[in-house]
């Protein structure tokens, strides 16, 4: 924004501000200079701005550096700008002028006067500068000597099991300084003397059961090897250091909220500007949604979802006027990156959805339903609702086009909506109810967030701009079971699928390293060359199912006993569970052999599986827990169910539990191709498992190109191949059918063509299963019906989408043609 000459002028957000000294180091042990200050905040004020909008800011000035004096400000001085955002504080005797920290402009001209830290209180200023109630509590971890970080994440866990006890989600952050702070957003029907109660008893009770620990007074206790908890800090007359503000320590440290996943790492640290802008652009705020606001009262909703420009009443199905007319009204094709249709839209029955994350002057979720030609919206301030206890608010928008459900992109500065936007979830939706401008029930099956139920209910008050006024409502669509005993306590989720018979697998999609976001959102499995197989264990009987429902029990006897290394927390045996693996053949040095496995596939007399043990040896790789006890985990997040797996499985050398990657893709991929596997899936830490769909929440990253395929046809051969089976004629099942991808010829045995020829000879048929078939490639091909499903590694896609140099693989028997999907498509 500003270079490091003495002085500038400059322009931020409609104001001009003289900016000097921008060379002057304000912290020496970095050369950390004032530019470098203004600077670190533009970057991040997209994402400190909204946790310190609307409430009167206190500062922190170090004007000759953090080596020199601290000045601690209150009121604004009449030096500051006048279009700086201000509210006046009555007390007894006096009032005082507090700044709003509410746009970049301030926060720039704050960094300029060397304000480095940036306290507010947790509540905002209402009309007319009336102090609201809190919208947040917070605690304030600071440990005393002898006890540092490591303890503090004891601490903090601890209190997040009491907390989400009470219904509220806690989030932390390392403060920039000694310890943590842990924030609560609240719905701000308590008063500050309230929360400042309940603060004070959370504190009380950590003290009760953690006396060696934790402090819960400022007394004149011995604060040695313990963690104070803060709970000060939600009296209305107090203040924190704002999420993502510099401190005035010897380093330019920040306070920087934190995943849980980020806080169990144990290299932990306070983390400098530098390392904070890195993480912002690996995964956002995950304080963003506490950022959103507290529930405003029909009638009372902010700028941002009560505009003319954006508020619509709700719209009949039945109307067949231009549905698009609106949006169209409200965007310039030649300006945005958005989709612009020119026409009006056709009807359509499909059931699309997306959910897109919108960083727009507020952080907000649009949520979309394909519905007679469009996708009906809604602007969701705070997101979709998790807790069918807690409802959210939803403002119907304009209708948007179907193109829409796809855009992901930057709308330009100036543009209605500007700000960055991407999808947060996409799939398709089951509809149970449509009721227009009433009531809408859906069932989504996302992609990357799994299956759930939700309803909008229209709020039926208010009146013009606040009929657009919806909720959103979490449903449950089946009983909440009781947590088994060694389980934590799991959200309520709705069931894909039946517990009681085989459960259809959950699959993964096809992706590269882009397609993951944060790292520590996600865990790393390696990608085993084997068959995938669901284990049912009932009253001590163990079955195994192939994806498309065989049963590969009689194929591997090795997995009989698989039911007795299986034992509760108390050591008893389990008798009734549902898991999901892979099962391998291994080689002489213990590694998958895909090619070894296909000796085992097809045998399921007991005589013939017992004369390939030895060459042959098959192991199961458990890597899901899906029933328990009766109990449907399928709800529950992946970390969940991972931990219950690891507690339930006894591994041997035929059963197994192959640990999740510790680290990042990076080296999760590396690791992989060491060993010469096929590569890594990555899981989503908060999904759930979608059964019998594919989804974005487990995405397959591979070392190189694999398809399946699905055989329509042969060629003959040349030389000792010219009598029999010479090359396999291959599809892929696409819209207008069985698409043509190409022939294989090489990969195979002698002994494998040998033995297919009588099985295709079966199987024969007289016209072409395949669409697009080239002559040349047509002309003495024998065709047969497309029943097989068979897998090949290749180099790439031509252009006209065929394998290129393709290579069998062998055939999957487990796999049904209506299975085969295109893994990587065509460039």
């Amino acid at each position: 924004m500003a270079g490091k000459g003495r002085n500038d002028r400059v322009s931020v957000g409609g104001h001009t501000l003289q900016l000097t000294n921008l060379d002057k180091v304000l912290y020496p042990a970095t050369g950390t200079t004032k530019a470098d200050v203004i600077g670190y905040y533009a970057a991040v004020a997209e994402f400190l701005l909204p946790h310190t909008e609307g409430r009167p800011a206190t500062r922190k000035r170090w004007v000759d550096g953090v080596e020199g004096p601290v000045f601690f400000e209150k009121n604004l001085p009449d030096s500051a700008p006048s279009w700086v955002p201000r509210h006046a504080i009555e007390h007894k005797d006096h009032a005082s002028v507090y700044p709003m920290v509410d746009d970049i402009a301030t926060l720039t001209w704050l960094g300029q006067v060397a304000a480095l830290e940036i306290h507010v209180p947790q509540w905002k200023f209402g009309p007319r500068g009336a102090q609201r109630n809190p919208d947040r509590l917070v605690i304030d971890l600071d440990p005393g000597e002898g006890v540092g970080l490591a303890e503090c994440v004891v601490v903090a866990h601890e209190l997040k099991k009491i907390v989400e006890g009470m219904g509220l989600d806690l989030m932390p952050v390392t403060s920039g300084s000694k310890g943590i702070h842990l924030y609560a957003t609240l719905d701000g029907k308590q008063t500050a003397a309230q929360v400042s109660d309940v603060a004070h008893e959370l504190a009380r009770a950590m003290e009760a059961d953690h006396p060696d620990l934790v402090l819960s007074t400022m007394g004149k206790q011995d604060r040695r090897g313990k963690v104070l908890l803060d709970w000060s800090q939600n009296n209305g007359n107090k203040t924190t250091v704002a999420p993502y503000s510099l401190r005035g320590r010897d380093r330019p440290t920040v306070a920087m909220p934190r995943t849980w996943r980020e806080l169990a790492s144990k290299s932990l640290r306070q983390l400098e500007y530098g390392d904070v802008l890195k993480a912002l652009k690996r995964r956002g705020d995950p304080l963003a949604e506490m950022s959103s606001g507290t529930p405003v009262p029909p009638g009372e909703l902010t700028d941002d979802f009560t505009n003319s420009e954006h508020a619509v009443a709700p719209q009949g199905s039945g109307d067949r006027q231009d549905r698009l007319a609106k949006y169209r009204s409200m965007r310039d094709a030649s300006k945005t990156s958005e989709p612009v249709p020119a026409s009006a839209p056709e009807s359509t029955d499909g059931t699309s959805f997306v959910i897109q994350e919108h960083h727009a002057s507020r952080l907000h979720w649009d949520f979309r339903l394909e519905h007679d030609g469009v996708l009906v919206s809604w602007a969701l301030p705070k997101g979709e609702p998790t807790d069918p206890k807690q409802n959210h608010l939803a403002v119907q928008t304009e209708d948007h086009p179907l193109e829409y459900g796809t855009f992901e992109g930057t709308i330009a500065k100036g543009e209605y909506g500007a700000g960055e936007v991407t999808i947060w979830d996409s799939g398709t939706y089951e509809l149970e109810k449509w009721r227009d401008g009433k009531e809408v029930i859906v069932v989504l099956h996302g992609e990357q967030r799994g299956s759930r139920k939700v309803a909008l209910i229209h709020t039926g008050h208010g009146g013009g701009k606040a009929d657009a006024n919806w909720l959103i409502h979490r449903m449950m669509d089946e009983p909440k079971d009781p947590a088994p005993p060694h389980s934590p306590p799991r959200r309520a989720a709705p069931r894909t699928r039946s517990t009681t018979g085989p459960i259809e697998p959950m699959l993964a999609s096809a992706g590269t390293p882009g397609d993951i976001g944060t790292s520590d959102e996600w865990a790393y499995e390696l990608k085993w060359d084997g068959i995938r197989a669901i284990v049912t264990v009932h009253d001590g009987r163990v079955t195994l199912t192939s994806r498309n429902g065989h049963d590969l029990t009689p194929s591997y006897p090795e997995f009989a006993d698989l039911a007795e290394q299986l034992r509760d927390t108390d050591g008893a045996p389990v008798t009734d569970a549902v898991l999901d693996g892979e099962i391998v053949a291994v080689d002489d040095k213990g590694r998958p052999d895909f090619g070894l496995l296909q000796t085992r596939m097809k045998l399921t007399r007991a005589r013939d599986t017992e004369r390939v043990r030895s060459t042959a040896p098959v192991r199961i790789l458990l890597f899901d827990l899906l029933r328990l006890g009766g109990h449907s985990l399928q709800g529950d997040d992946y970390d969940t169910r991972r931990s219950a797996l690891e507690e339930l499985v006894e591994v041997t050398r035929a059963i197994d539990v192959p640990p999740a990657f510790e680290g990042d893709l990076d080296e999760a991929m590396e690791f992989s191709k060491k060993l010469r596997l096929e590569g890594v899936v990555a899981k989503r830490r908060d999904g759930t498992y979608s059964a019998g769909r594919r989804s974005r929440a487990w995405i397959k990253l591979k070392h190189y190109l694999t398809q399946e395929v699905v055989v329509a046809g042969w060629r003959p051969g040349a030389g000792r191949r010219a009598n029999g089976v010479g090359s396999l004629l291959l599809g892929i099942p696409g819209d207008d059918g069985l698409r043509y991808v190409g022939r294989v010829g090489t990969g195979f045995r002698d002994r494998d063509l040998d033995e297919l020829l009588p099985v295709f000879e079966r199987a024969a048929r007289k016209t072409s299963p395949l669409v697009g078939v080239p002559a040349a490639d047509a002309r003495d091909a024998h065709w047969i019906t497309p029943s097989r499903v068979g897998e090949v590694e290749f180099a790439e896609w031509t252009s006209t989408g065929r394998l290129r140099q393709p290579s069998w693989r062998g055939w999957r028997p487990d796999k049904d043609p209506g299975d085969v999907v295109l893994e990587a498509p065509p460039r």
